[in-house]
């Protein structure tokens, strides 16, 4: 018997759901640039029999892609390894969901499973949706139990740790119970956001922010959620920081920090993060116009973070900054040592760094001008109000 004949062999023993799971962890570690022996063969098998239409990432079964639907726009593609607030990574709800399947609620779920299947036969969107609802409710609670102890808690990430060696797919779980127990709010709060944001000005700013506070009130857990949501629609990621910045006393990294929405920083940075991992996929396929794209939008993000937020460098978002732009520097170098030093490469042109150009650095004196006009003119106002 060859090795592929064993593979296959091998393979067949699994369940479905098993070798589902080991093709979205074999993604998860490819992705993550850990180079797996047999792993391309072994995906291009497993990809024939999950991904009908061709498709690298994975995508849910019915009764899964039922439950996990209110996840939908909160998903991810790829598998970032880093906190990733208000988001929720694609490759983990395999895993997830057999944990659900086979520890957390075997027969509730082979109830559930057997349920769909029958309405879906029958044609019954409507009895569907309340068959997952029921089901959701009923994940809910028991993760609730599950979390109300330290015991149980590590019981239950020792189990999610059989079918995933991926870090966050714990936390992709507290995620998962919060956005189900968000119910309705979520999606009523995507419903009233604008189609698109082509500028996400003052008048803007302040109308989002309005949004949220309400929303705030009633599901304060939800609130990176909702932040997600409101990033969706922006033209450009790195946005999402005005609604710290806007809503702070001045641009000091402390006053920023202090408002409701500092997140948003985070938020940032977790996207950078993402950015990072796609340029390096990228630059191994040899994708070159990729990732010019991409080391373009890099740069414009950290370009937005260090105008908008005064002493930046010295802080933990600084900190994470500079780390990701050192990790993505010695990407680019790698790319460009490749060719001959009197041979230019794209992704070593300064045009890319559109703000180190005369006009970028205007605009950096202009933001800056202005934010020394703005703390001056509200320091006059204090000093007026105290005499």
């Amino acid at each position: 018997m060859d090795e592929i004949d064993r593979l296959s062999e091998f393979l067949q023993r699994l369940t479905p759901l098993s070798r589902s799971c080991l093709l979205s962890e074999l993604e998860r570690l490819e992705l993550c640039g850990i180079d797996m022996p047999g792993s391309t063969s072994i995906q291009a098998k497993l990809r024939a029999e999950f991904r009908k239409d061709g498709s690298t990432q994975a995508r849910a079964t019915n009764p899964s892609r039922y439950f996990f639907a209110p996840l939908e726009l909160l998903l991810i593609d790829g598998a970032p390894e880093h906190e990733n607030a208000g988001r929720i990574s694609r490759n983990t709800l395999t895993p997830i969901w057999e944990w659900i399947c086979r520890d957390l609620l075997p027969t509730m779920a082979r109830d559930y499973i057997k349920a769909i299947n029958d309405q879906v036969s029958a044609n019954n969107p409507k009895e569907v949706l309340k068959t997952a609802s029921t089901f959701q409710t009923k994940v809910v609670k028991v993760l609730e139990n599950t979390f109300a102890s330290a015991e149980s808690t590590e019981l239950a990430r020792g189990k999610l740790a059989q079918y995933t060696a991926s870090p966050t797919a714990f936390d992709d779980v507290r995620k998962m119970q919060q956005v189900l127990r968000a119910g309705d709010a979520l999606p009523k709060f995507n419903e009233k956001l604008p189609e698109k944001i082509t500028k996400f000005d003052d008048g803007q700013v302040a109308q989002i922010a309005a949004q949220l506070d309400a929303f705030k009130k009633a599901q304060p857990d939800a609130l990176p959620f909702a932040l997600t949501l409101v990033a969706r629609r922006l033209k450009t990621s790195w946005e999402l920081v005005r609604l710290a910045t806007k809503g702070a006393a001045s641009k000091s990294v402390a006053d920023i920090a202090a408002t409701p929405y500092a997140c948003a920083v985070h938020m940032a940075l977790d996207r950078l993060d993402d950015k990072r991992l796609a340029l390096r996929i990228a630059l191994r396929h040899n994708r070159v116009l990729i990732a010019r794209d991409l080391l373009a939008d890099i740069y414009d993000t950290e370009y937005a973070l260090k105008v908008r937020i005064d002493g930046i460098e010295t802080c933990e978002w600084g900190v994470r900054l500079q780390q990701l732009m050192d990790a993505i520097a010695a990407l680019v170098a790698a790319e460009v040592s490749r060719f001959p030093a009197n041979v230019g490469h794209i992704l070593g042109s300064r045009r890319l760094r559109s703000h180190d150009t005369l006009g970028g650095k205007l605009s950096y004196l202009a933001w800056k001008g202005r934010d020394a006009v703005q703390d001056g003119a509200a320091a006059f106002r204090k000093l007026i109000g105290q005499t």
